[in-house]
């Protein structure tokens, strides 16, 4: 990590797919790890004035709220259960006003680099928002990592988008209507779209269509690939920067989220 990063972490990534299986489990697990670690050396969450308030129980969320959970708590004593974790509350920070969609290019491939990218931007958006985001990877379809309104801890999330394999055409404006489809869960006042990809789409659409129905949409293109997105960005008035590997991507989410 010291003496190459990006290698490294793309190493990470590409061993979570090994065929044996003890290999693969530890490498997930370490990646979930070290991922989020290094979204966390970014801002916790976008500008705003955030607050602590009482929340749905998420493993790594925050600590358990006893006076919210008592009920669910006492009805687990007096059956003798396993506590359901649907009911318990937690007290944590959050900034409701803003939700964010990030949308993962999974058309290419997705191994390495572009895979290991993938991992920290995720977990960058769900340290950034933990309470109203969600993670979409597309192709020729779009697939929910974690949809918007799920609840999934930050580390499950990761290991959801280091599962996913590069296959198939690229449908962008596609992706940007179910992005849309998302975030109109959301009551937020801010709502932002992430489109982590060289945009290069080889489905026909009207990406320019999709893109103007958005409140806000943002462009992470790679580094040495950004003509398209360029392009793109300026056609629809995006804001846009390249990322020159995953030790740059909780970074990258900073340069087009904090104005």
């Amino acid at each position: 990590m010291e003496e190459n990063p990006d290698e490294t972490l793309a190493l990470l990534a590409d061993l979570t797919g090994a065929t044996d299986p003890k290999l693969r489990e530890l490498a997930r697990q370490l990646a979930g790890q070290l991922f989020l670690e290094l979204a966390r050396r970014g801002p916790s969450t976008p500008r705003g004035v955030g607050r602590l308030d009482t929340q749905p129980y998420a493993p790594d969320r925050g600590d358990i709220d006893i006076d919210a959970s008592l009920d669910t708590i006492v009805e687990a004593r007096a059956a003798r259960s396993a506590v359901d974790p649907e009911g318990l509350r937690v007290r944590a920070w959050s900034t409701p006003d803003t939700a964010i969609c990030l949308l993962v290019d999974r058309s290419g491939s997705m191994t390495g680099r572009p895979l290991a990218t993938a991992g920290v931007a995720a977990a960058a958006v769900a340290w950034r928002a933990p309470e109203d985001y969600s993670v979409l990877s597309f192709g020729k379809d779009t697939i929910a990592a974690k949809s918007q309104d799920a609840i999934r801890s930050n580390a499950q999330v990761v290991d959801a988008v280091l599962a996913l394999r590069g296959f198939g055409t690229t449908d962008i404006a596609g992706a940007l209507r179910a992005a849309a489809d998302q975030l109109a869960r959301s009551r937020a006042g801010r709502k932002i779209v992430i489109l982590l990809s060289d945009c290069r789409s080889t489905v026909a659409g009207d990406v320019e269509g999709a893109a103007s129905a958005l409140d806000e949409l943002v462009i992470i293109a790679p580094e040495s690939d950004d003509a398209e997105a360029t392009d793109l960005a300026a056609r629809i008035g995006a804001r846009l920067t390249t990322v020159s590997g995953p030790s740059d991507a909780a970074a990258a989410l900073g340069r087009v989220l904090d104005r």
